[in-house]
């Protein structure tokens, strides 16, 4: 039987924080929850458009509990501002979404000098989810999903170039921080394991979704060619809420196993009911695993206390 939002657990009591929560499958993922009774934060660049999308959301569900964080990934000053505010508004996360990203922009790069899709997509989220571990319980229930996409298939990790000085290809950019976000997650369920915490590192993918992520896809700001990717979307695609429940059932779903990576089960997982897929070899890779985390923690300043994980 599909999984769908009714077999969401009752989430009240719980406080589920959703980076770039405020458009496409992140305002879908936070919906959701707020329905189910979560207090449900949206961890969001643009505190304007958050707000709008708090506003939207407690029209669509009223009674929800709503609120707004100020977040910019691709700041890491504010990351770490972000993660002070959490630790003065929330007892407890329980539930820390990584859904924001960027995908395949013109080079860019962070107020940091990272690699926008990198910084953003990866670094930011390695920042901000080892800054506020301590307010995530120690339970089975506490989830850390990162999201990640089919798109990390076509991804690899270059040592010699990994911010991209030498050259710039969007796409391998972009498939690059999607992989750096799968090393991530199995990495840190490894090392939540070797620690003894309870808490739940799990990746997702949302299938392939037609949303605002895709504003920098070249060719799309032409009204032309942006009514032949709309034409497509809608026979290969999925919509922003059925992409959501990758994310919603990683989150929620009682007996999720560590490590483990949710995405639609239709042809090349592109569309479908969210259930457990495998990811590729690289993403399996513990030496690269290892040796990102400890660039990460190098490359932001945020060094964890968690043990490092053996072979």
């Amino acid at each position: 039987m599909a999984w769908t939002t009714a077999d969401i657990p009752d989430q009240h009591g719980r406080t589920a924080v959703i980076t770039g929560a405020n458009v496409g499958v992140g305002l879908e993922t936070a919906a959701a929850l707020a329905a189910a009774g979560a207090r449900t934060v949206l961890a969001c660049r643009d505190r304007s458009r958050a707000e709008a999308a708090a506003a939207q959301l407690r029209a669509r569900h009223t009674g929800a509990d709503v609120e707004v964080l100020e977040v910019d990934l691709g700041d890491l000053s504010s990351v770490r501002r972000a993660a002070s505010e959490a630790h003065d508004r929330f007892e407890r996360i329980d539930a820390l979404i990584n859904n924001a990203g960027v995908m395949v922009p013109p080079l860019s790069r962070t107020t940091d000098g990272f690699e926008l899709q990198l910084g953003v997509n990866h670094l930011g989220h390695f920042a901000l989810t080892g800054l506020v571990l301590d307010l995530i319980p120690d339970s089975v229930d506490s989830r850390i999903v990162t999201v990640s996409s089919l798109a990390h298939d076509n991804g690899t990790i270059d040592w010699d170039d990994l911010n991209w000085e030498r050259s710039y290809r969007r796409s391998a950019a972009y498939g690059r921080s999607k992989l750096a976000n799968l090393l991530f997650a199995y990495e840190l369920a490894r090392r939540l394991e070797r620690a003894g915490s309870s808490v739940v590192s799990v990746a997702v993918h949302p299938g392939v979704c037609f949303t605002e992520l895709n504003r920098h896809t070249p060719g799309y700001g032409l009204a032309p060619l942006r009514l032949v990717y709309d034409a497509v979307s809608r026979a290969v695609t999925q919509t922003a809420a059925a992409g959501a429940l990758s994310s919603l059932r990683a989150a929620t779903e009682p007996g999720v196993a560590p490590g483990t990576y949710y995405g639609p089960d239709g042809r090349n997982g592109r569309q479908g009911d969210p259930v457990l897929v495998e990811s590729n070899a690289a993403s399996h890779d513990r030496d690269d695993a290892r040796r990102l985390w400890a660039v990460s923690e190098d490359l932001t300043g945020v060094h964890w206390s968690l043990p490092t994980t053996t072979p």
